[in-house]
């Protein structure tokens, strides 16, 4: 296999020079053009695994060349170098297709970073949204949306109902992109206490403050390389948010206690089941930061608008469970189909777990899935109470099986017939429930 070949498009001498010896000492050959149409040219005879251009050219601008490339040359990533703090320019060539940019004057460290994972991702094959199980237009449109954006590097926020499977998404995209060999790091920022939040995102060096007794490596530090996923982003409190756009924006980070900054090299993904926007206008979240990590926003469709695909996650849900579909009688179907499912997947899954724990027989009827009445915000049932009612579920359930043990002498096969459970079943709940 020979060397990577990249294209370079400026019309100043002494940029092409800097970025073809720089990238000649990673192995990579170049080839350079003057203009837009001296790069669509060779963009059309020959096979590049990068593209470098410059945004202002004597005959157009980079804007107009990223928007070509999507369909002239769409396998080629490329990068737009801006004029320093241009950002909104910058957000526009993301917006448009653009790999990632890179700002004047170049950092040679930055631009390294950025042709390594463009590299990668030329080699690289996005597959990974097969994983997204549906066959509804909005769950086709969501695959072909994750396909494009795993490609850039722009910061992508994920919208959608709580339990629509969110954070799968941001895995996909992960994995579907350049960074997949990269860490993935998951964050619930509502998870996190407001006094140890600055720790945790950003690390402390040992005797920083009462209790560091030695060194720690932040969360920000720990996706070096790789994707930082920023669950529930809306929870951030103002003071964190200031802090998180300027990581974003400088591409540094400084652990409470330390005297200087430290580079990275991570993507940002984040997700709220909250009005972000609204959220802005309250005043609750920073219009700055809040155009920083929306500069793509996908949406997740909720369970209710994505018809018979329904059933399709039951079946799947039903066999990891050790069943298959053919469980449901009809009017478990029907019902599956015509309820509005206000949990959206998670709620499906919890449903069909409990039915199958707690069903008298062989099938499972509408009324075995025990579906609430009416539209209820998963949080007010959580805050209500609900919580409680799942850990009893649950309680039930483990002394069901522990009792079930206990009479078989621990023969697991023995101990799943007793209870009218597959072996699978029955091996599934004893690990989820943490009996062993």
């Amino acid at each position: 296999m020979g060397k990577p070949l990249a294209l370079v498009i400026d019309d100043e001498p002494d940029i092409r020079e800097l970025l073809a010896l720089t990238l000649g000492r990673m192995d990579i050959d170049t080839v350079v053009a003057e203009d837009v149409g001296g790069g669509k040219s060779l963009l059309l005879k020959n096979r590049f695994d990068l593209c470098l251009t410059d945004m202002r050219l004597p005959d157009g601008d980079g804007l107009d060349l990223v928007q070509w490339m999507q369909k002239n040359a769409a396998g080629v990533p490329v990068a737009v170098i801006t004029a320093h703090g241009n950002v909104e320019t910058a957000v526009q060539a993301l917006k448009l297709g653009a790999f990632d940019f890179i700002s004047k004057p170049l950092d040679l460290k930055n631009l390294r970073n950025i042709v390594e994972n463009a590299i990668k991702l030329s080699e690289k094959n996005a597959d990974g949204s097969s994983r997204l199980l549906g066959e509804s237009p909005a769950m086709d449109e969501l695959r072909q949306l994750i396909e494009r954006v795993a490609r850039s590097q722009a910061p992508i926020h994920i919208s959608g109902e709580s339990g629509t499977g969110k954070e799968l998404v941001a895995r996909l995209i992960h994995d579907s992109g350049p960074r997949s060999d990269g860490p993935f790091v998951p964050v619930n920022c509502g998870a996190i206490p407001a006094e140890l939040m600055e720790s945790e995102f950003f690390g402390h060096r040992k005797g920083s403050f009462t209790g560091a007794v030695h060194d720690k490596v932040g969360l920000v530090q720990a996706a070096n390389t790789g994707t930082l996923f920023l669950d529930e982003i809306a929870d951030l409190p103002l003071s964190m948010q200031v802090k998180l756009l300027r990581v974003i924006q400088e591409q540094t980070v400084r652990p409470v206690g330390a005297s200087k900054e430290e580079s990275i090299d991570v993507r940002i993904l984040s997700a709220t089941h909250k009005n972000l926007s609204g959220m802005v206008g309250s005043g609750d979240f920073r219009e700055d930061l809040f155009y920083r990590i929306n500069v793509i926003e996908l949406h997740v469709p909720a369970l209710r608008d994505r018809g018979d695909d329904i059933l399709l996650l039951a079946a799947s849900i039903l066999e990891r469970l050790g069943s298959s579909i053919d469980v449901l009688d009809d009017s478990a179907r029907r019902g599956l189909r015509n309820y509005s499912f206000p949990g959206n997947v998670r709620e499906l899954e919890n449903m069909l777990e409990r039915a199958i724990t707690l069903s008298a027989g062989n099938r499972i009827t509408e009324a075995d899935l025990a579906m609430r009445k009416g539209t209820v915000d998963l949080e007010s049932v959580a805050a209500g109470g609900g919580a409680d009612l799942g850990n009893q579920i649950e309680e039930v359930q483990r002394q069901a099986i522990v009792d079930a043990l206990e009479k078989t002498r621990y023969n697991k096969t023995a101990a799943a017939k007793l209870l009218g459970l597959t072996f699978r079943q029955l091996r599934y709940r004893i690990k989820k429930l943490g009996i062993e």
